[in-house]
């Protein structure tokens, strides 16, 4: 699931199973991750991309390998999108040393800068700055990267995400901002945080392009991120598309999830965008109802490897507990 250096390609039968792959993978990667946690082998925050599946596989796949990409604390679906292995996401989540991150991060700061992953970042709209410096770097260093980063509705309420739309314009940086409009930050509904809900209009005010695509439709996505990715490597500039998405699950799984009607969820999961993507493949012939079963069964046995491998993991030993984080100068 590396992402290649060469521009996007048109779809085919090799694009669409390996896109499939990818959405499968995070989907049952996300349901193993919540059944640990019900067992206690994964702790603290865990926030689960059930559902948002077309957005990660759709933006990510118009990337480089030398993009830079900053994500939420929702960033499971990306790192794996990404192609950072799973075992190493499960390792980190576990709080094992054999992590991306030693098992220090956990489940909301995932970070790889193999794959220049660079989080993973749990304060809301807090990233957005990164990604414009990170852009800014680029420019003045006259490379041809650009830099990729994944927010919320709810960061879009936050005045970070005003200032660094505005400063990526001033500048004329290549960022491309997309918004995960997933209709509820943590509990408020986008209607009681955003006076003006159609997200993609807040783009004009700094004079920067702006789309909003359906996020339950993987063509549509993969469509709107090429042009997007394509305009920002051109022009140089900032780009905003905003992704209409839905997650099934709770925000988190410390929550209650008493904010939003069960018909509500119910009648979004009829959109689930796997199910329709897999329908587009048979129609298309480019697979069959026993790949797609094959498909299941492999990503069964790579998950249970990830899981042996995070409870193999060991502990980083008390001693070290001090690296990484004070100074003895």
């Amino acid at each position: 699931m590396v992402q290649s250096t060469t521009e996007p390609q048109p779809m085919d039968a090799k694009r669409g199973l390996l896109f499939l792959y990818q959405m499968l993978l995070i989907r049952r990667f996300e349901e193993k991750a919540a059944e640990q946690y019900t067992k206690a082998k994964i702790r603290g925050f865990l926030h689960l991309y059930i559902g948002e599946e077309a957005v990660a596989v759709g933006v990510i796949q118009a990337l480089r390998e030398d993009d830079n990409l900053l994500c939420t604390y929702r960033e499971h679906g990306h790192a794996l999108a990404r192609g950072i292995d799973p075992d190493i996401i499960m390792a980190e989540m576990y709080g094992k040393m054999q992590g991306c991150c030693r098992g220090r991060g956990g489940s909301m700061h995932l970070f790889d800068m193999s794959k220049r992953f660079y989080g993973g970042n749990a304060i809301v709209s807090g990233h957005l700055p990164l990604a414009v410096g990170m852009a800014l770097a680029a420019k003045k260093q006259k490379k041809t990267n650009l830099t990729c980063c994944f927010f919320g509705e709810g960061a879009a309420a936050e005045g970070t995400f005003h200032e660094s739309l505005n400063l990526a314009a001033l500048w004329e940086v290549p960022v491309l901002f997309v918004c995960e409009n997933n209709l509820y930050a943590m509990g408020t509904a986008i209607k009681y945080s955003h006076a003006v809900t159609e997200l993609e209009k807040k783009g004009a005010a700094y004079g920067i392009e702006a789309v909003a695509v359906d996020g339950m439709d993987l063509m549509a996505v993969i469509a709107a991120a090429n042009i997007a990715s394509a305009k920002v490597r051109s022009s140089g500039k900032p780009y905003l598309l905003v992704c209409n998405t839905y997650r099934f699950r709770a925000h988190s799984m410390f929550d209650a999830e008493l904010y939003r009607d069960k018909k509500e969820v119910e009648e979004w999961k009829k959109r689930d965008p796997i199910p329709q993507f897999e329908q587009y493949l048979l129609q298309k012939q480019w697979i069959t109802d026993e790949e797609i079963a094959a498909f299941e069964n492999k990503i069964e046995k790579k998950i249970a490897i990830a899981v042996d491998f995070a409870e193999a993991g060991t502990w980083e030993p008390l001693e070290q507990l001090t690296k990484f984080v004070y100074s003895e100068t």
